[in-house]
């Protein structure tokens, strides 16, 4: 379906706009701004995350880094301890070296230009979009999951969008679609972020509810399920890891930290291990291993299928387990994975 066939919607960024002013969410802390580092912070904690869950650790990453050179001048571990939880860390690895090159290439003002921003790390094309639309009124297009969904239905847009060229093709259609005027690009981004969070869902689209249901494509087919078309799916992948659980009679925990590349990288971790024996092989010193009856953690696309052995015992020695002891009251303060944080609080 070429580009030059798809006719767009009259009229569709005002009724986007009138509705988002009268139906929208108008009270999330990130909202009502034009703060980019506010807005940045926000953008980048709801990729691959729900309101709900960041609504909790927006607030806190202001209350302890209210700016961008705090966060820049923060040590990488105090990031990732205050990420912990959010998962997807590359987020908050890029966050703290997108956070000290705005220092030092921009002096501590981001950039004004989508094209600009896009150059930052962890800002990709959508989100620098977001950026320069709410924070310096630019007429540029976001195109996230959500909005692609919204689109492809409202103009009927069924290219397969595993394929390059016509992903190409809906951002122009994405950017055709803007409002004429500048101002109106904050409320007409927001726009189309809430109707493709609140009313245009992936297994439910209440089209009942949607504003533009007049002009929808998919909604005059009656098969608004059937957009987007995306053939090419991640295959999920599991994995079965050994985390040697050890303590000593002071009552701290022996923790290494991750390799910058690879699961949880950057964080403090209990060693991990590929196998039973690899990791009894590498805690020789420790007393009866006590096997903690093992879970599945489940990840976007993979399944971690974790067995815990906990130990008591002096350090270890050798590569697989270095690390330090840390004392009970620290290690809360520290960048954990998740079930490995989950996992210490039981004791």
């Amino acid at each position: 379906m070429p580009e030059t066939l798809i006719a767009l919607p009259a009229g569709f960024a005002r009724l986007m706009v009138d509705w988002q002013r009268q139906h929208g969410r108008q009270s999330l802390p990130w909202q009502n701004t034009q703060d980019p580092y506010r807005v940045w912070l926000s953008e980048i904690m709801l990729q691959q995350t729900q309101v709900s869950t960041v609504l909790d650790y927006f607030p806190r990453f202001l209350a302890r880094f209210p700016a961008v050179d705090a966060l820049a001048a923060a040590p990488q571990d105090y990031v990732l301890a205050l990420w912990s939880g959010l998962g997807y860390y590359s987020r908050a690895r890029n966050l703290h070296k997108c956070a000290q090159e705005v220092m030092g290439r921009f002096g501590g003002a981001f950039p004004r230009r989508a094209e600009d921003l896009q150059t930052l790390p962890g800002i990709g094309r959508s989100t620098a979009a977001a950026i320069a639309a709410f924070c310096f009124q630019e007429r540029a297009a976001i195109l996230d999951g959500n909005v692609k969904r919204v689109l492809t239905r409202v103009l009927g847009y069924g290219e397969d969008l595993a394929v390059a060229k016509n992903e190409k093709a809906l951002w122009a259609l994405a950017q055709a679609l803007l409002p004429a005027s500048a101002a109106d690009m904050p409320r007409y981004t927001q726009a189309l972020m809430d109707l493709g969070a609140t009313v245009c869902l992936p297994r439910k689209a209440q089209c009942e509810a949607c504003p533009v249901r007049a002009v929808c494509q998919a909604q005059t087919q009656g098969e608004p399920l059937a957009y987007p078309v995306k053939t090419r799916k991640l295959k999920r992948s599991s994995a079965t890891l050994w985390l040697l659980w050890a303590v000593n009679a002071q009552g701290q925990v022996w923790l290494q930290k991750r390799p910058s590349t690879g699961i949880w990288a950057g964080l403090y971790s209990l060693p991990v291990f590929e196998s039973e024996a690899d990791l009894l092989a590498a805690w020789t010193q420790g007393g009866q291993p006590q096997y903690i009856e093992p879970w599945k953690h489940v990840l976007t696309h993979r399944d971690l299928h974790l067995h815990p052995v906990r130990m008591v015992g002096k350090a270890a020695r050798g590569p697989a387990c270095e690390g330090q002891w840390v004392q009970a009251s620290a290690w809360p303060a520290m960048g954990l994975p998740a079930p490995i944080r989950m996992l210490l609080a039981t004791a």
